[in-house]
């Protein structure tokens, strides 16, 4: 295996990765993707991290620790089955009440479904996209807008390769106009309202943001920028830019750079579009966009648990507190996230992309309600 540069053993029924698999010295790409891995940090990283992060992992976990950190699995699981037999449940039964949950609205179930019209003009700019609806999300609990914001941007740095390979975008689904239009237009044609600027063309946005660029280079003294600026050469070259425009003509969406102020996403958010382009892969759009339902349940089951810690502080201090009586749109507020599918359709309607579809969100780290 020492030649061994590229592992494709996604979608089997593999339960242990071997360490030694860290030792391939020139493999630089591997999917792991859909197997259910008993090392459960590991699926995490499989599901969100590069390459290099998976190895090192697997590098460390070789080094003596392995054996020892599977004998103290076992006694836990052997300790959580006693403990769960008195209870008279069963393991599956605590496994499936600790993982974050999503329910999945499909399109025939759906009166009024979000269609995204793809046009060919977006073919030889940025040809894929994938969109879904997410609701029921809460942002309004402690820092749960900033954590959401964090667990983006290291999507973006890490499985999206700095936005090379991929792009996410997100929208407060009550500011979205549908259906949409995913289409490339000229730099001096594409205007846009870019988070936290005024309204401006996208050429004329790409030469200020050049500008401020070359004067952060100056003022911190060093060849490395950072923030939006780092993205810039994602479009050099490009004749045309792609964007998305809401049914009232706005663009809502620049891929890669920004997304428009006024989808903007604030604490009173609590139903999302979510949008995954990339020049490289459909794919690819499809694991980012289960990468980002994944978390998006991790963090609202987290908020939910900080909630309930709250109310029960409240309770024992004496405070007497109004029942919540539903979420958004009649919704418990303990319910799991409602998932809806979005399809992307050429300019005839004739389907082109589906999420998430059967085959998508394959992972045992989330659990799906149908």
């Amino acid at each position: 295996l020492a030649g061994l540069k590229t592992l494709d053993v996604s979608n089997n029924k593999l339960s242990e990765i071997p360490a030694e698999l860290a030792d391939c010295p020139k493999l630089k790409d591997v999917n792991l993707k859909g197997n259910a891995l008993k090392d459960k940090r590991l699926e995490k990283m499989v599901n969100g991290c590069q390459t290099k992060s998976i190895l090192e992992y697997l590098r460390g976990r070789g080094r003596g620790r392995s054996k020892q950190d599977g004998t103290e699995r076992e006694e836990m699981r052997k300790k959580k089955r006693e403990k769960n037999k008195k209870k008279g449940g069963s393991d599956d039964d605590v496994e499936d009440a600790q993982k974050p949950s999503v329910k999945i609205l499909h399109v025939s179930e759906n009166p009024a479904p979000l269609v995204v019209k793809a046009s060919p003009s977006a073919r030889d700019v940025r040809p894929y996209i994938v969109c879904c609806v997410v609701k029921g999300m809460d942002f309004n609990t402690g820092n749960a807008l900033k954590r959401f914001i964090s667990a983006q941007t290291k999507l973006h740095e890490d499985l999206c390769e700095k936005r090379t390979a991929a792009t996410i975008a997100t929208h407060d689904l009550q500011l979205v106009k549908g259906p949409l239009l995913y289409e490339a237009r000229a730099p001096e044609e594409l205007k846009i309202i870019p988070l936290g600027r005024k309204e401006v063309k996208a050429k004329d946005l790409l030469r200020q943001l050049q500008a401020e660029a070359e004067e952060q280079r100056k003022q911190k003294k060093r060849q490395n920028i950072s923030g939006l600026y780092k993205y810039l050469q994602l479009l050099s070259g490009k004749e045309n830019y792609p964007c998305i425009v809401d049914s009232e003509g706005a663009v809502i969406s620049f891929p890669p750079i920004t997304n428009s102020e006024k989808t903007k996403l604030g604490k009173a958010t609590s139903d999302l579009l979510l949008e995954v382009t990339s020049a490289t892969s459909l794919q690819l759009c499809k694991d980012v966009m289960d990468a980002l339902v994944l978390k998006m349940a991790e963090l609202q089951r987290v908020t939910l648990e900080t909630k309930g810690r709250e109310a029960c502080s409240d309770h024992e201090s004496g405070e007497i507190l109004q029942p919540e009586i539903s979420g958004p749109e009649g919704r418990s507020p303990g319910a799991p996230l409602l998932l809806e599918q979005v399809r992307i359709v050429d300019m005839e309607g004739n389907l082109k992309v589906l999420y998430p579809s059967k085959t998508d969100l394959q992972t045992s780290l989330l659990t799906i309600v149908h």
